[in-house]
Formats: C-alpha cells, sequence, structure tokens
C-alpha cells in the first residue's frame, strides 16, 4: 500500500500561516504580560533616593570618600579586611592611566613621590582632570557605546568626511566637564531644542553613527531597520534595558510588551539626517555666503555649460538608480512634493542621501563613453579653475539628526516584527515598567515634530532614575572592570544582580545632586579609599572572584591605552588635538576588506604617531594593532571592553616592525636621558614603563639578558644582519646639541624628530659630497648648513652589537605583564 504524504507545498504551507495570523484583527490585539500599573517595580526602575543614609563601620578611619562606606560595611558583614594602600608609584601609574590613557612621566611620578603635603592625592587627581588629555581618555569609552565610526559599515562601507567633529565634539564634553543631562538632551534632541547652536547639531552624531548602506534597495525596510536601532541603543545606552527583546514578541523576562516597544519607537519615528550642515553662523556665515555669492555669479555660465555635460548621463544614472528600487520605495519617491506625507518625505529625502557622489560617477562615464563631451567639460574644469580666488575656502560640513516636518510618519506595531506585516498604529509612548506617566508632553515646532525633545527631557527627569544608574554604573566598571551590576547593559532580570544597590543608589544621587558633573564623580572615585588600594594577590573564600573589593583589580591596558602608552613612552607621542582622522601605517599584507587603497597613509609622519583616539575607523576593517587586542567594535553598542589572550597579541608585540619601531626610539630616548651608564639605563627604562625602580635581582638578570643578546648580536652582524640601533646611536652629542641651538636661534624652539632627523641625513649628504669631491674643489654645501656644525662623525660609546641588545632589552621590557598591565 503506497505511504500517503502529508507534506505541503511552500506556497500553500505559506496561505495557511497567513490566515492563522490574520485570525485575530488588528484591533483586537491584547498583548500580555505588561507591567500593571500599581504593581512592585524592581529597584533599578524606582526613582532615585536623595536621602540614603551612610552606612555605620567599625573602621571609620579607612573612610576617605562616603562611597569607601558603602563599601567597607559589605566587608565587614564578611568579616574581610581591606588592603593595605597602594605604594604611591603604583597609585599615580594607575590614575593617570585610568584618567589619561597614558602613562605618567618619570618626573611626575617623582613630584607625586616627594610631595609631602597632606593634600598630595588631591593635587594629582585635579591635575589628571583638568589636562585635556582627560577628555580624550574619556570620550573614547563613551565612543565605544555611540557606535562611533568614520565609515558607513556594511559592503560599502563609505567614508563619513564630517563625522570628526562628534568625535571631537565628545572630547570638548569631558574636558569642560557639561553636565551630562545637558550632554544626554544634545545627543538625543540637540537640533530640535537648539537648532541654531553648532555643536548641539555636532552632538546628534550619536543618533547618526548607525552603520548604514548606502546602496539599499528596499528604503522601506531600511527605515525600519533605522527605528530599530535608534530604539535599542537608545535603550540600552541610556537606560539599560534590552527593549529590543520586544520588536518581535513580548518581552520574555521583562515586564515589556512588544506593543511598548513600538510606542518606544514612535519617539524616532520621524527621524532623518543631513550631512552637508555649515558649522558657520552670525557674521562668520555672512561673510562667506556673501564672497560665495561672488563665485557663483562669476562663474554661473561656466557651471551651466559643465552641468548640461553632464546631465543626460546623470538621468541616465538616476533612471537606473530608481528602477532598482523596489515598487513601494518607487511610489513615494515618484509623488510630487505637495502629495508626499511624512512617510513619503522619509523615504524621498533618503533617496537624496542615496545618490551622493552622482557628479563622479557620471564624470566617471562620461570619460569612457563620450570621450570628445568630457574633454570639453575638461576645459571648463580649467577655465572654472581660473576663478578660484574667488572661491571661499570650503569650512567643512556637520553631519546633524534632522526632522522633515511637524507631522511624524506613523508608527504601527510589526507581526513578529516583519516591516511589511503592520497591525495596529501606536503613539508615543514609555513602557509601564519604566514610569508611571508612560504619555509625554510633546510640543511640535514649524520644522519637528518634538517627539525627541520629549524623551530626551524624560531620560534625565526625576521621574527616571535609570539613567543615572546607569552611566554611573558604567563609570564604576571602567575603574575598577566590573559594574555594581556587572552586566552594564542590562538592568533587568536577565542582568546580574547588584553586588551593591545601595552604593549604586549613593553614588547616582550624588552625581545628580552634583550637577551631573562627571569629573566629579571621577574625583570621588580616585580620591576614595577603594580606589586606593593595593592590588596584590590575596586567598579570600568569602569573596574569592574580589566582587565586594577587597583590593584593587589588576587589569590589562585597553588597546588604545596601549598603542598610546607605547608611543608616550618612546618620546613619539604627538599630540595635537582634534580634526578629521588619521591613517597610520598598517602592515603591507594587510587587507582592508579588499579595499587596501582606501587606507592611504597620512603624509605628515607626525600623524603616525597621533593618540589611537584619532586613527581613522574603518567599521568593517579596523586598524590592525587596535583589533589585535580587543577594541570596541562600532557594529552596535560596546559597553564593556572584551579582554582575551591569544597567540597574536604576543606575536604582534614580539614581531612587529611597528612596535620594533617604538623600541628603538624608546632605547634611544633612554641612552640620551640616562647619559652612558648601563645601570642607570636600566633604571630609567623602568622609570619609564613601569615607574619604579628595577630590584637588584632584576638589575643582575637584565645585565646577564644584555650580555647574551650581544653575543648574539655579534653573531648576526658577523654575517652581514642588519642591527635594530636605538634611535640616535652614533650621532654626536655635540652635533645634536648645536642642531638644536640652530633651531631656537631661527625658529625659538627646538626642532622635533622628524626635523631634526632630516638635518641630519642632510649633514650626511653633504659630508659624502665633501668626502667625493676632488682635491682643490668646493662643493656647493646647500646654503643652508650653520656655521657652527660640525660634521656628523660617530661618537664613541657601547659597540653596535651592545647598542642592539639594549634595544632587545627595551623590547622585552615593552612585551612584560608590568606594562601592558595597571596595578
Amino acid at each position: 500500500m503506497p505511504q500517503l504524504n502529508f507534506r505541503f507545498a511552500p506556497l500553500a504551507l505559506a496561505a495557511l500561516l497567513a490566515g492563522f495570523a490574520t485570525l485575530s484583527p488588528a484591533e483586537d490585539y491584547a498583548p500580555p504580560g505588561g507591567f500593571v500599573k500599581g504593581s512592585e517595580r524592581p529597584w533599578s526602575y524606582t526613582p532615585l533616593k536623595a536621602d540614603l543614609p551612610t552606612p555605620a563601620v567599625k573602621a571609620k578611619a579607612w573612610v576617605r570618600q562616603p562611597l569607601d562606606a558603602f563599601v567597607l560595611a559589605k566587608l565587614e558583614a564578611k568579616g574581610i579586611a581591606p588592603s593595605p594602600e597602594a605604594d604611591r608609584r603604583a597609585y599615580i601609574r594607575r590614575a593617570t592611566l585610568d584618567a589619561w590613557g597614558i602613562l605618567p612621566t618619570p618626573e611626575e611620578v617623582n613630584a607625586f613621590v616627594n610631595d609631602k603635603s597632606p593634600k598630595a592625592h588631591e593635587k594629582l587627581v585635579d591635575r589628571l582632570l583638568a589636562s585635556p588629555r582627560y577628555g580624550e581618555r574619556q570620550a573614547r569609552r563613551w565612543l565605544d557605546v555611540s557606535r562611533y565610526a568614520d565609515s558607513d559599515g556594511y559592503n560599502t562601507d563609505g567614508t563619513r568626511p564630517n563625522i570628526w567633529r562628534y568625535r571631537d565634539y565628545v572630547v570638548n564634553a569631558f574636558n569642560s566637564d557639561k553636565p551630562f543631562d545637558r550632554f544626554v538632551k544634545e545627543q538625543i534632541a540637540g537640533d530640535e531644542l537648539w537648532p541654531g547652536q553648532p555643536e548641539a547639531l555636532i552632538a546628534t552624531g550619536f543618533l547618526r553613527n548607525l552603520p548604514d548602506e548606502i546602496n539599499a534597495r528596499d528604503l522601506n525596510l531600511k527605515k525600519q531597520e533605522v527605528a530599530n536601532d535608534l530604539t535599542d541603543t537608545v535603550a540600552s545606552v541610556f537606560l539599560g534595558t534590552t527593549l529590543g527583546c520586544a520588536q518581535c514578541h513580548d518581552h520574555k523576562t521583562e515586564k515589556i510588551t512588544q506593543q511598548e516597544y513600538y510606542q518606544f519607537q514612535a519617539f524616532f519615528s520621524n527621524t532623518s539626517w543631513k550631512d552637508d550642515v555649515s558649522p558657520l553662523t552670525g557674521k562668520d556665515k555672512a561673510e562667506y555666503d556673501a564672497q560665495l555669492a561672488k563665485w557663483e555669479a562669476a562663474t554661473q555660465d561656466i557651471r551651466a555649460q559643465r552641468d548640461a555635460i553632464l546631465k543626460p548621463t546623470i538621468d541616465k544614472l538616476e533612471s537606473d538608480r530608481l528602477s532598482g528600487f523596489v515598487p513601494a520605495t518607487r511610489e513615494s519617491i515618484n509623488k510630487p512634493a505637495s502629495e508626499r506625507n511624512a512617510y513619503d518625505r522619509w523615504i524621498y529625502h533618503r533617496n537624496l542621501w542615496t545618490m551622493q557622489g552622482r557628479t563622479r560617477n557620471a564624470e566617471n562615464q562620461l570619460k569612457t563613453k563620450d570621450k570628445e563631451a568630457y574633454a570639453k567639460y575638461q576645459a571648463l574644469g580649467e577655465q572654472l579653475k581660473k576663478f578660484d580666488h574667488l572661491k571661499p575656502k570650503d569650512p567643512g560640513a556637520i553631519s546633524t539628526i534632522v526632522e522633515l516636518g511637524p507631522d511624524a510618519p506613523p508608527t504601527k506595531v510589526l507581526f513578529k516584527g516583519i516591516y511589511d506585516r503592520p497591525l495596529q498604529e501606536v503613539q508615543p509612548g514609555l513602557p509601564a515598567l519604566l514610569t508611571d506617566n508612560t504619555t509625554l508632553p510633546i510640543q511640535p515646532t514649524a520644522t519637528s515634530s518634538g517627539r525627541r525633545t520629549a524623551l530626551a527631557n524624560w531620560l534625565v527627569s526625576p521621574d527616571n532614575g535609570l539613567t543615572a544608574r546607569v552611566f554611573v554604573n558604567r563609570q564604576w566598571g571602567q575603574f575598577f572592570g566590573r559594574g555594581i551590576v556587572d552586566t552594564v547593559a542590562d538592568f533587568g532580570k536577565t542582568g546580574a544582580k547588584p553586588v551593591n544597590p545601595e552604593l549604586l543608589d549613593k553614588l547616582a544621587a550624588d552625581f545628580v545632586r552634583n550637577g551631573w558633573s562627571v569629573k566629579t564623580l571621577h574625583r570621588q572615585i580616585l580620591l576614595s579609599s577603594t580606589y586606593r588600594q593595593a592590588s596584590q594577590a590575596r586567598e579570600v573564600k568569602e569573596d574569592p572572584d574580589n566582587k565586594l573589593l577587597w583590593a584593587f583589580p589588576r587589569q590589562r591596558l585597553e588597546a588604545e591605552q596601549l598603542r598610546d602608552s607605547l608611543l608616550a613612552a618612546s618620546g613619539l607621542l604627538e599630540e595635537k588635538r582634534g580634526g578629521p582622522a588619521v591613517y597610520p601605517p598598517i602592515p603591507p599584507n594587510f587587507d582592508i576588506g579588499g579595499q587596501r587603497n582606501r587606507w592611504q597613509t597620512s603624509e605628515d609622519p607626525r600623524d603616525h604617531h597621533r593618540r589611537s583616539l584619532y586613527v581613522f575607523v574603518l567599521r568593517n576593517s579596523p586598524y590592525p594593532l587596535l583589533e589585535t587586542f580587543d577594541w570596541a567594535n562600532p557594529q552596535s553598542p560596546h559597553f564593556k571592553r572584551d579582554v582575551t589572550t591569544t597567540a597574536p597579541q604576543a606575536l604582534a608585540l614580539v614581531n612587529s616592525d611597528l612596535v620594533l619601531g617604538w623600541s628603538q626610539a624608546l632605547a634611544g630616548r633612554v641612552i640620551q636621558e640616562a647619559g652612558p651608564s648601563e645601570s642607570a639605563q636600566i633604571d630609567r627604562a623602568y622609570e619609564i614603563l613601569f615607574s619604579r625602580k628595577p630590584t637588584a635581582g632584576e638589575k643582575e638578570k637584565l645585565v646577564a639578558f644584555l650580555n647574551a643578546q650581544e653575543k648574539l648580536q655579534a653573531e648576526q652582524l658577523a654575517s652581514v644582519k642588519k642591527a635594530h640601533l636605538p634611535d640616535g646611536w652614533g650621532v654626536d652629542p655635540k652635533l645634536a646639541k648645536q642642531i638644536d641651538g640652530f633651531y631656537k636661534a631661527a625658529y625659538q624652539r627646538e626642532p622635533d624628530r622628524y626635523e631634526r632627523q632630516a638635518l641630519l641625513a642632510h649633514l650626511d649628504a653633504q659630508a659624502a659630497k665633501r668626502k667625493s669631491a676632488a682635491p682643490g674643489e668646493s662643493p656647493d654645501d646647500g646654503g643652508g648648513t650653520p656655521a657652527t656644525v660640525a660634521s656628523a662623525s660617530p661618537t664613541k660609546g657601547p659597540s653596535k652589537a651592545r647598542a642592539a641588545a639594549f634595544v632587545d632589552l627595551v623590547h622585552t621590557l615593552v612585551n612584560t605583564n608590568e606594562f601592558t598591565y595597571r596595578f
């Protein structure tokens, strides 16, 4: 008897499922599992308590900051004694790495160690917080959560030429101690609240940072993807809530419904962006516009002729582009402006962004398909250049969030989160789990819906304790390696339970009471006895993971700290601040996702040694050294740096020509500063890298290492292998002083290392010419060599093998855990 086949054909099965899906009409949608008003909220979702009493402790003398009492109370309850205070050298190294992201200099360490005043720690912390380096370090941590990158992501990964302004905005915000509540408002709704202030427009780069795809063919789907990203990002970054789990169904662990997810999303339904907003205002903008008008009037005819040549090609490209969109997208784009509703406006505006670069594409097509027309186009371009003297300097542009009118597109609950399966429409609102006041007052303006303003105001309102708790918890985790709530982006049931919820409430309440001052919060932590503890390992059975902080937790340096500290130690760090991103050299075998030509190494060698904060962040292909040491992947908000131990990390430090070059520079610095004594040189290397001097046993081992490496280097030199020598080795110190004196006389400053190297190379070249000149001949010395400068003859000192061995020693110290960790 034949077996019966009960399989459904795919189309029949789809029809059956669709039928089931429509059994419950949209208007009857009743989401189960929502938070019921009047029920008891979990601790993290309650308003802050401003009058939280400080717990009584036995060891009162240990309490330097109120937070210490909360930590100590937990320790005493378990019968655990805190660790002794860290010595001053360990403390300043730790605090400087935390506040600045780079090592302190030996001079800074010695000044702190020798400061006998009772306010020595306070003076140190105040100096750290006042430095512009502070903002650079703290900005890097915020850029992690804002998914900052200098490119779009996806397949094309196109460059975002203006987004660096957002990075600089964040640096300046931390350096100026901008109140965090204002910081939040500017990033969520700066365009609505302060539309005439460029800084507020730049701040909305927080929302603009989302990964994006310029070649998307379904702009209706893209609109939903953008809305999902903004919803999930704001909820996780500011509220520590995994709201995205409710995108397709009611949250399975939190009391958040799918309907509430889309109500929250409705705050962003009208959110779009522009990348061409002028940064100029007032008189500067008026002068620029007037000058540009002169140039436009003078070149009107030429530009019209060029446009006419390109127009057929551009029209064809736009037609082809339009035909590639899905029908629903084409429908919105093709509507006359007078007939477009709020949803159509968003799609049409998005289409304008996808067409950026069309002029360049049209030029490329014209060049290959109509050479005669292209020749005319080029000739007109040459004529246009004759008017460059009239054209004002391009001030660049701002990338900012905007809205396209006071009315917002509708937001609808989506069946299973599927963008083209809408159910009922919803209005902006907050999940009941977060607040009793789920409906916020919204005031539209002439150009904006006002929805994000309402949300921004609520995020930092007394009704909401989450924003302060989440931020303070993240700051605590950045200093101590783990947050009071270890899952720093999840304060719900699926997250970790708080180790010390009273402490977090106290810190958060004080943070708000102190005007949302981040520097005040950081000062409290840095000066606390909790932070000042030693990090020596202890066996504490009652708390083996040190969750209660009976010692300072050792932590490996983050990728940027590691690179920047290497540059600072070697004396190469270039501390120019702000501006467009830079491109340091990359290994020749690094592929950049098949687009190596995207990475055009910066011409100025000084840019190669700028802080990692300013290195171009190519979303799909990060800078190799940073990626190896667990950088923050900007595809989504990155809340906590991973700490992995992998072979490539050791190989990157040991075998990298880049790190070896930095070690050579460090060796040269040590020799120059310590003089000819090897004992003094070893002391100096330790002071630079570890903020201390070596012990007698360590120095004995290092001398033995030097002797062994000298023998190995001598053998390699005998086989004509290149020696890796310290920077500046073989240069007469008198000559170096003469060069410095020449620059001081000519330019009122000392030369930097690149200028010094260039002048030494010039002198070497001139010396070679004199040596090769015939007797009695007077070779041209270039006319620029100062009369007091002698020849670049080698100085007497250690052998080449010994000098190369010293580079190996320094390179080895750079690879030790004592350098790559902070204690």
